[in-house]
C-alpha cells in the first residue's frame, strides 16, 4: 500500500493542475492516501482539491529558501510514513522537506542542483510534452512505464456559501452574473487593458448582466480602475482582495460566464465548470489551455508572439490590445444565454 506526498506548485493555476496527478495516482492499484506540501496560499485550494487528504502548509513567504524551516518541516512529517514524494517545482529548496522526512523514493524532475535530495530524477522535453498538466500527470507512473491519460483537474465547489457570501457582501442576485479576471500574477504581457474590461462590463451591463471583478490583493487597483472606466451605469463590482480564495471560487460558481486572462483564476473557472472565455497574450494555449467543459480560446495571430515575456518587449502589447471587447462580450452572451434580466 502506497502513501505519497505531492509538493506542490506556489502558483494558483498550477496547483489547480496538480489536480490531475492526484486523480491519477488514485487510479494506480495500491494507492491509499495523497497529501499535498505547499505555501499558505495554494494549501487552501487542497480541501477543494477531490482525492486530497492532508494539506500541510510551508510556513514560508514566497521566493525565501529558510533551510532551517525546510529541514525541520520535513523532520516533522517522518510520523506519516509516506512511501513516494513526487516534487512537482524544479527549486532545490522544494526538494528538502521530502528528503528531510526519509522519504524512500523522491521523484521530479532535474531541476535545479538537487542530485541526493530527489532519487528518481527524470529528464523533462519540453518540445514533446508540451502542456505543464501533462508533465505533472507523467510523474504518477514509475519510470519506464507509459504516462496516464490526463483527465481535467476538478475542484469542489458550494454555490449555497456563494450566495452566502455574496449576501455578505450585499451583492444583488438579481440578474445573470459575468465574472471578470482581469489580473495575471506572472506581469503584465498576459493582462488585457483596464480599458478594454471596462468597454465589456458596459457591453454587458447594457444587455442586462452584472459583472464582478475577481482577483487577489495585487489585482484591487486594476479592479478599481475598471470600476472607474465602467462608469456608474456598468457598475461593476470589484471583489478583488476582498475574498479569501475559497470564497472567490463560490462566489465564481455562480457566474454564467468568466472572462479571463491566462491567470490561476482561469484554471480555477475551468475547474468548476464554468463557461469562459480565456485571452491569451505573451503566452499560449497550448501551454497552459484551460481544461473545462466550455471554453472559447481568444488570441491574436502575431509574428512577435508567444513571447513568454512578463512585460511586452516592443511595448505595444498588440497581442491584447487588438482583441475588441465586441468579439470577447460575444462569447459571454452566447455562454450566459444572451440576456441578463
Amino acid at each position: 500500500m502506497t502513501r505519497i506526498l505531492i509538493v506542490a506548485p506556489a502558483w494558483v493555476g498550477d496547483m489547480v493542475m496538480a489536480q490531475s496527478l492526484v486523480a491519477a495516482l488514485h487510479a494506480r492499484p495500491g494507492t491509499t492516501a495523497v497529501d499535498i506540501l505547499a505555501p499558505p496560499w495554494t494549501a487552501a485550494l487542497g480541501a477543494r482539491m477531490p482525492g486530497v487528504g492532508k494539506a500541510h502548509v510551508i510556513p514560508a513567504k514566497h521566493g525565501r529558501f529558510d533551510l532551517a524551516m525546510r529541514y525541520r518541516l520535513g523532520r516533522g512529517l517522518r510520523d506519516n510514513n509516506y512511501d513516494l514524494a513526487i516534487v512537482l517545482p524544479g527549486s532545490l529548496k522544494a526538494a528538502i522537506p521530502p528528503w528531510a522526512a526519509g522519504i524512500r523514493e523522491r521523484r521530479g524532475y532535474r531541476g535545479e542542483w538537487r542530485y541526493g535530495l530527489l532519487n528518481d530524477i527524470r529528464p523533462l522535453d519540453k518540445v514533446r510534452v508540451r502542456r505543464t498538466v501533462d508533465r505533472f500527470v507523467a510523474l504518477a507512473a514509475a519510470r519506464g512505464e507509459e504516462a496516464p491519460v490526463t483527465v481535467p483537474p476538478v475542484l469542489a465547489f458550494d454555490p449555497g456559501h456563494g450566495r452566502d457570501v455574496a449576501a455578505r457582501f450585499d451583492l444583488a442576485l438579481d440578474r445573470t452574473i459575468v465574472a471578470l479576471c482581469p489580473g495575471a500574477e506572472y506581469g503584465p504581457a498576459k493582462q488585457w487593458p483596464a480599458t478594454h474590461y471596462a468597454a465589456l462590463a458596459r457591453l454587458l451591463a447594457a444587455r442586462g448582466f452584472r459583472t464582478w471583478i475577481f482577483g487577489s490583493r495585487k489585482d484591487a487597483a486594476i479592479g478599481d480602475e475598471i470600476t472607474r472606466l465602467a462608469g456608474p451605469d456598468a457598475a461593476p463590482v470589484n471583489l478583488a482582495g476582498r475574498t479569501e480564495l475559497l470564497e472567490a471560487i463560490d462566489l465564481m460558481s455562480l457566474a454564467a460566464s468568466v472572462v479571463t486572462n491566462d491567470s490561476g483564476l482561469m484554471h480555477v473557472a475551468a475547474a468548476i465548470g464554468r463557461p469562459l472565455v480565456a485571452l491569451y497574450g505573451s503566452t499560449t494555449p497550448e501551454m497552459t489551455p484551460p481544461l473545462g467543459p466550455v471554453v472559447e480560446i481568444v488570441e491574436r495571430q502575431l509574428p512577435c508572439r508567444p513571447c513568454f515575456e512578463r512585460t511586452c518587449p516592443l511595448g505595444h502589447l498588440d497581442c491584447l490590445n487588438l482583441i475588441r471587447a465586441e468579439d470577447v462580450a460575444g462569447f459571454a452572451l452566447r455562454q450566459a444565454g444572451g440576456g441578463g434580466a
